[in-house]
């Protein structure tokens, strides 16, 4: 929870009376509620003043922003402030905090100056113009439109610089300081390239203040560290040379960053120790690895007595050096038990990181041990006795350290692996082919007559709607095969987006090996697929393909809706369902059993107007709906195949997927590979069951169908609208939908309004369509809905069947029950 007033540490600290409040200098008539408040924190910047509003305030005017300087200066700073924001065209607030009350520094403004901000977004500049205002303002439009809770200003990747910086030694320390935090907290900080950035932006619902107290100039890096869970994205930018004045920095503030980088490493391991088992189940669990822990540790004992009298006895060493040789013997014994039997499960890393935690974690007890054990034998206790007594002291430690930190889960405080990062500038050219490819689209589609698609590889489950006639030049997307990416591995997955936001491009850690890919938005969209990609179809369409197609539907007025759509006594009947709840197994049989025409099973096309227009993909086969299917016009050895594809393809093997797809993996490539060696059992609807397939309708029923206890319930036109969307945002869990959507711009709408769009779309077709929920705990909703149906409505006539097979789309479409 985010407070909106100093916090109490700084009351009692200043006193009640001392906590400054912000004054109001600019306010300008009929100016909206900001949606952005950014923060300058200014000491002694009375000359940068005038520079950094003529420059910045402009350009956040169509931010719907807000300006708050949070002022520690006894230069006259507070003065220029109000001389020079006088014709500012966007509110101007001031918080001059005097000597008693500057707790904190830099980060004690930056905190104070969050809590008085109206903006649900909070952004964070210097004064001294070396983060350019053109460059935070691009940070700003990134941070709102992207779904993510921190945009960080970046000068290590892009075409970030640290040009400004004041000389050599600067840049070196800037550097090192980077590698050092970045080490101390590598998963935290995993897909962040620059931890200890000043220009930064955050959602303010996403932030605990009351978690934050930042010491000196480094605010991003306690918010990062604080909050583990937070999405980040990175801007890259050019930082400036210093317009006026001289640094802040100085030893004292090395020292006091040093202090607080030892504070946050030290907080952080304490917390993981002392965190407690959730449920009874969990504490039972951690007390049996206890004592399991406690009798491995007794071994080790018994191996670290047996050392030590040999060191100290036969060889004649010290009692102090045999003590310190003995434990790398027991801890040797230790680790090997530990790892191989109480943690052979759980364990989490590679072998030799275990190893080196374990060992350093022992040598540094042991450095604490030495000193417990001199002090023992000056008090004439045995030295071997001695030993065994600090050895017990401290075996909770070691426990709860091992527990809770050697062996944790690896998603403690790991970030999303995929770095999302915003280039300045235009985007580069494209990499010059390995070797020479041809532009000519041999597969071409005409997607209902909203969309055409050209594409390099067929792309079967747009087979339907096949259009050769349609020309290279007037398609509206373009799929071709590139070569995609550098010609060298890196580090993690990493998706980047231009500023001018025309091109999007998806990398993987193999280089050109990996599945990338390459967007230019625009008329027609152009993607370049990497050669791995172009492999495998299924992916190419399903994780980029159909996400475009998607929103360019919804900018040309239609939905693409996660849901199946049949006719069943001339009335069109649409089903949906959260992913693998049973959807595909009761489209089948509703065929087989009742009838019908089918328009589609996994994504239908509607339109405000109520008009559902067919999307007959191939329909991917679950092990549940195996038993809907009929199997006699499948060869022997499909049958047999599609037992096991099933199973691979089905809800435990997307879990899977999705799980492996919170680590630092080429996912999409492994993806790309399976689907290669196993392609999914992907089979057109007649193929599987007697039926004819329709063109477009009016859905008049929807049933969204869910497992549990048997019950029918109506359902309201918003919440209907709430859960279509939910359903259909389900569809795109796989990545790198969730990078690649924001980033998108299509005639001229930016996600947000493309988000919105797609809303109203869908609130218009539902209006027209009566809403339930049918639960069944047998997978009985085929037989529920036409007898819910047919004891409704009673006996209807039979339906004019419309126009069969692949349809050359041409003005209205033909609705099935209703001759054009």
């Amino acid at each position: 929870m985010i407070g909106h007033g100093p916090d109490a540490r700084e009351r009692q600290a200043v006193g009640e009376d001392a906590v400054p409040e912000p004054r109001e200098l600019r306010a300008p008539d009929g100016a909206p509620p900001p949606r952005l408040t950014v923060i300058v924190p200014t000491r002694d910047e009375a000359e940068n003043i005038p520079v950094l509003l003529g420059r910045l305030a402009p350009l956040l005017t169509p931010l719907r922003a807000e300006l708050l300087f949070v002022d520690d200066s006894d230069d006259g700073t507070d003065k220029a402030i109000a001389a020079a924001c006088a014709g500012a065209p966007v509110p101007v607030r001031l918080l001059h905090r005097p000597p008693e009350a500057r707790a904190g520094g830099l980060g004690g403004a930056v905190l104070l100056g969050a809590r008085h901000a109206r903006g649900e977004w909070v952004l964070v500049m210097d004064a001294d113009l070396q983060h350019p205002p053109e460059s935070a303002a691009t940070l700003a439009a990134v941070a709102m439109r992207h779904d993510v809770d921190v945009v960080i200003g970046t000068r290590y990747a892009g075409r970030g610089s640290t040009a400004g910086l004041d000389g050599p030694l600067r840049e070196a320390t800037s550097s090192a300081a980077t590698r050092l935090v970045k080490a101390m907290f590598p998963r935290r900080l995993a897909t962040v390239s620059d931890p200890m950035s000043g220009l930064f932006a955050f959602r303010r619902a996403a932030v605990r203040l009351d978690r934050m107290n930042p010491l000196g100039f480094k605010v991003l890096l306690e918010l990062l560290v604080r909050h583990p869970g937070a999405r980040v994205a990175e801007v890259a930018y050019e930082m400036a040379p210093r317009h006026e004045g001289r640094s802040k920095a100085s030893l004292r503030e090395g020292v006091t960053f040093l202090r607080h980088l030892s504070r946050l490493r030290g907080r952080r391991l304490v917390g993981q120790i002392r965190r407690r088992p959730r449920t009874p189940a969990d504490r039972l669990r951690q007390l049996v690895r206890m004592v399991c822990f406690g009798l491995v540790g007794l071994s080790g004992m018994a191996v670290n007595t047996a050392a030590l009298w040999f060191f100290y006895e036969p060889a004649r060493l010290h009692h102090l050096l045999g003590a310190a040789l003995a434990t790398q013997l027991s801890t040797s014994w230790n680790f090997l038990l530990v790892d191989n039997l109480i943690y052979r499960r759980t364990r989490v890393g590679s072998l030799p990181a275990r190893a080196v935690r374990f060992f350093l974690l022992n040598n540094v007890l042991l450095l604490l041990r030495l000193p417990v054990l001199q002090a023992l034998v000056f008090a004439g206790v045995g030295v071997l006795v001695a030993n065994a007594a600090t050895l017990a002291a401290l075996f909770l430690v070691r426990f709860l350290v091992n527990d809770q930190v050697i062996y944790a889960a690896l998603d403690r405080g790991r970030r999303d692996p995929v770095r999302l990062l915003i280039a300045s500038g235009a985007a580069e050219a494209v990499t010059p082919p390995s070797r020479r490819r041809y532009q000519y689209l041999k597969y071409r589609y005409d997607v209902a007559g909203v969309v055409t698609i050209g594409s390099q590889i067929m792309l079967p489950e747009l087979e339907f709607f096949r259009a050769q006639w349609v020309a290279d030049a007037d398609v509206d997307i373009a799929v071709r095969v590139s070569d995609v990416g550098g010609r060298g591995p890196q580090r993690r997955a990493a998706l980047t987006q231009y500023a001018d936001r025309s091109v999007l491009r998806y990398e993987e850690q193999l280089g050109r090996l990996g599945a990338n890919f390459r967007i230019q938005l625009g008329s027609p969209i152009e993607i370049q697929v990497g050669p791995l990609l172009a492999r495998s179809p299924h992916v190419v369409y399903t994780n980029i393909v159909e996400a475009l197609l998607r929103f360019v539907m919804v900018a040309r007025g239609h939905m693409l809706l996660h849901s199946a759509c049949v006719t069943l006594d001339g009335v069109g009947v649409m089903l949906s369902a959260l992913t693998d709840t049973g959807k595909t197994a009761t489209v089948l049989r509703l065929l087989r059993d009742h009838g019908g025409l089918f328009l589609s099973d996994d994504m239908t096309i509607v339109r405000p107007d109520g008009t559902a227009t067919c999307f007959p993909k191939p329909l991917t086969i679950s092990a549940h709906t195996l038993r809907a299917v009929q199997a006699q016009d499948l060869t022997p050895r499909e049958w047999r195949r599609l037992q096991w594809q099933s199973r691979l393809h089905s809800k435990g093997g997307r879990s899977l997927a999705l799980a492996l797809a919170r680590f630092n993996l080429p996912i999409m490539g492994i993806n790309a590979v399976t689907q290669l060696l196993v392609p999914p059992p992907k089979y057109s609807v007649d193929r599987l069951v007697p039926c004819r397939i329709g063109t477009t309708t009016r859905v008049e029923e929807l049933f969204v169908i869910e497992r549990g206890r048997p019950a029918t319930s109506e359902l309201g036109h918003d919440e209907t609208v709430t859960r279509m969307i939910r359903n259909t945002d389900d569809a795109y869990g796989f990545p790198p939908f969730r990078y690649l959507a924001p980033s998108l711009a299509i005639d001229g709408l930016h996600y947000p309004e493309l988000r919105l769009r797609e809303r109203e779309i869908l609130a218009g077709f539902l209006s027209r369509v009566r809403s339930r929920v049918l639960v069944s705990d047998r997978f009985g909703w085929a037989d529920d809905i036409p007898r819910l149906l047919r004891g409704e409505r009673g006996a209807a006539a039979a339906p004019v069947v419309p126009a069969q097979g692949w349809p050359r789309w041409s003005g209205d479409l033909t609705v099935a029950g209703e001759p054009a």
